[in-house]
């Protein structure tokens, strides 16, 4: 199961996240998102866990709960619709002249 973590404080590392996780099984991976070019977190960020029920307990349990001074925002993660990029330009144009 793909679970998204969102209102992550800025110091949270991928390894406090995974320890956040693991409290309720198994968990394959755990990725804070960063920017691309100051390297800074996002505030948010993934974690995959191979169980659906032990993600599921996860999500309840962790939903709501403060990880460094922040109460996070945990749900299932929605998969990446067809064509989507992300960023802030996405959909716009721009000329140089």
């Amino acid at each position: 199961m793909n679970i998204y973590v969102g209102n992550l404080s800025y110091e949270v590392t991928d390894e406090e996240l995974k320890e956040a996780f693991e409290a309720f099984g198994q968990v394959e991976s755990a990725r804070v998102v960063k920017d691309l070019y100051s390297g800074r977190s996002r505030g948010f960020g993934f974690v995959e866990m191979p169980g659906e029920a032990e993600g599921q307990a996860a999500i309840d349990d962790l939903n709501g709960s403060v990880l460094k001074g922040r109460t996070l925002k945990v749900s299932k993660a929605r998969p990446r619709s067809e064509g989507q990029r992300g960023g802030r330009q996405q959909g716009r144009r721009r000329n140089f002249y």
